[in-house]
């Protein structure tokens, strides 16, 4: 059970993020500029709380398979949903009137589900859950939900279906930490290893297909500045836990 609160906790920020949008709409460069600090927490994430404990509890050739298998998943997954509407799902701009709203919903549970079924491994051996990967979701999940919603305001979809969206979201990835906290709670150090490789993987693939272009597009130089920002506060995250 404790899996499942710790997920909800860390996708909560997804509700925050859809709320602070719709009662104060920020405006598209700070937007930009968060979803960049979000890209450097993910980055630190991936580099010292996924694939270098992966690196721990298994071999380097079931590490790079992990990492493979992981972004060629996210890819095939995303150019489905991308085909069924759904290629502008974290856009800030309000192109989302052209997707499904099920494509769009199915997306936002692709981006969010790896990292969410990564922190409920961290509960397996009946250790503490991981304070920087619950850190790094939860300030992830904020400016993906930020951007998301500011283009689905802008796209005119109903403040209703926005947060039963985020909601349904956040009760999906709460239910994956459980899901990685179960199904791996007898594993082997292999599996455990190669479950963190892979939600490496298909989350560096998520980065350089959505998050970062889309904050260098409307935070400018500036973007580079903010995510090593991220990286730097998750990184000091991680050493403190």
């Amino acid at each position: 059970m404790s899996a499942l609160l710790w997920g909800l906790l860390a996708s909560s920020s997804l509700v925050i993020g859809a709320l602070i949008v719709l009662v104060r709409p920020p405006g598209q460069r700070t937007v930009a500029l968060v979803m960049a600090f979000g890209a450097g927490v993910l980055i630190s994430a991936v580099a010292y709380d996924l694939v270098e404990d992966a690196f721990e509890h298994a071999d380097a050739w079931t590490l790079l398979l992990g990492l493979g298998a992981g972004a060629v998943t996210f890819y095939a997954g995303d150019l489905l949903i991308d085909r069924l509407g759904g290629a502008d799902r974290k856009r800030s701009t309000g192109a989302q009137a052209a997707g499904g709203g099920a494509a769009i919903a199915f997306g936002t549970v692709l981006d969010g589900v790896p990292e969410s079924v990564v922190l409920g491994t961290t509960l397996v051996g009946g250790s503490g859950v991981s304070v920087a990967m619950l850190a790094a979701v939860f300030l992830s999940n904020l400016p993906e939900a930020m951007s998301a919603t500011s283009g689905l305001v802008k796209s005119g979809t109903p403040r209703r279906s926005i947060m039963l969206l985020w909601l349904a979201t956040t009760a999906v990835s709460g239910v994956a930490a459980w899901l990685g906290w179960y199904v791996l709670g007898g594993a082997d150090a292999g599996a455990v290893g190669f479950v963190q490789a892979f939600a490496a993987g298909a989350l560096l693939t998520m980065l350089a297909d959505t998050m970062i272009p889309e904050a260098y597009e409307f935070g400018g130089p500036s973007t580079g500045l903010m995510t090593v920002l991220g990286f730097s506060v998750a990184f000091g995250l991680s050493t403190l836990a």
